[in-house]
């Protein structure tokens, strides 16, 4: 099913995002739900404030698969990286942002298997994006601080 896209200003956007206690049966139809909607924007990412829910989930599809992550956590970063990105939550609007090269994640998949991740390049970008809408934080956040928009 494909779920509302929540966009800038809904203040939804700015609430820090509760931990899930337990992996049930409507955070696995959510996830598919946060799936076919990702998909169907022709976006990358999905966190679960951006379709209205403010529990800590996050999906994530660089080209290599769908990946979930209950809780998720940046356990470490290392490098810089800066380039554009955009998000489904702000159409039509594109920024430089610095972001760390390489992380390191933690969470719980869908299972309820606590996994760790090390990636870099583009899935390590999508996940700090994911993460931080977890934390009420959005791309745009960064812009004033290092400027640039993109064309």
């Amino acid at each position: 099913m494909i779920l509302p896209i929540v966009t800038e200003p809904n203040p939804l956007l700015r609430q820090k995002a509760q931990p899930l206690k337990k992996i049930s049966k409507r955070i696995r139809k959510l996830a598919q739900n946060m799936l076919e909607t990702m998909y169907a924007a022709d976006g990358v990412g999905l966190a679960g404030p951006q379709v209205g829910v403010g529990e800590r989930i996050i999906v994530v599809d660089v080209g290599n698969g769908p990946l979930t992550l209950i809780n998720p956590e940046i356990i470490s970063n290392m490098g810089q990286e800066r380039d554009v990105e955009g998000c489904l939550s702000i159409p039509g609007r594109n920024g430089y942002v610095t972001r760390a090269a390489k992380v390191k994640v933690t969470g719980v998949n869908l299972d309820g298997r606590r996994i760790e991740l090390e990636s870099e390049g583009f899935l390590a970008r999508a996940l700090q994006h994911e993460i931080d809408h977890l934390e009420g934080i959005l791309f745009i956040d960064y812009l004033d601080r290092a400027g640039g928009e993109a064309d």
